[in-house]
């Protein structure tokens, strides 16, 4: 089974949405036969780090949202995030725009590393208070889960990864997804936002139960004669 999950890194429910599956699979069957392959999102293309401005602050300016509406939203979101065993301190978060760290996420991919980085690049944002716009930053975390430095420091030089980044977010378009997470089951079942723990688990039976209940090829044959011989259309096994 292979699953597809669209996410950006200072997404909180996409960290929530992404522990609540990693409990399902972590108690499903056939979890060795699930491969799970990560792709980029971004919730602000435009966004910026703001100096001198906490998280509160540049977000309340963002949405239009008073500094007590945002502080209660915030309260709520690390309430659920706390549920799942995952700290969120909104009171020393650094907005930024996550583009590079989404390339560097695909360095990763290509050395093995995906699924350790983008569990480093949402506990740095949500539990360390890193900047995932910084670059001397984005080096550290990649180093810490084992990318070599120099291959890093190549990409962020450069505009290596960008055409891999925005297909991913191209085709989010065209699957229509309106936010994230975005989960993708064989290329078939949707599964959007960050569903309870009992959701995923429904999903992932239900997918494989009927996955294995497919036959690969369709038969097209005018009949269903069966032999145990060769006749002039193929040899079939007794």
């Amino acid at each position: 089974m292979k699953v597809e999950i669209w996410s950006d890194f200072v997404c909180p429910f996409c960290y929530i949405g992404k522990r609540r599956f990693e409990h399902a699979l972590e108690k499903f069957t056939h979890r060795e036969q699930v491969a799970v392959q990560f792709r980029s999102y971004q919730l602000d293309p435009d966004a910026q780090h703001l100096p001198g401005k906490n998280f509160a602050e540049t977000f309340s300016e963002l949405k239009g949202m008073s500094l007590e509406q945002v502080y209660e939203m915030n309260k709520q979101v690390a309430e659920q995030a706390a549920e799942v065993g995952l700290t969120y301190r909104f009171d020393t978060m650094k907005y930024g725009n996550t583009f590079d760290a989404h390339r560097v996420a695909k360095l990763a991919a290509e050395n093995g590393k995906e699924a350790e980085l983008t569990e480093r690049f949402f506990q740095a944002y949500f539990t360390d208070s890193e900047q995932l716009s910084d670059k001397k930053t984005l080096i550290q975390l990649a180093e810490e889960v084992g990318l070599e430095r120099v291959c890093v420091e190549n990409v962020l030089d450069s505009c290596k990864f960008r055409n891999k980044v925005n297909e991913d977010i191209d085709l989010a378009k065209q699957l229509g997804v309106q936010g994230v997470p975005f989960f993708v089951f064989n290329e078939k079942y949707a599964v959007s936002g960050a569903q309870p723990e009992e959701a995923f688990t429904q999903v992932l039976e239900k997918v494989w139960q009927e996955e294995q209940e497919t036959p690969v090829l369709q038969s097209l044959n005018p009949n269903e004669n069966k032999t145990s011989y060769c006749t002039g259309d193929g040899c079939e096994k007794k």
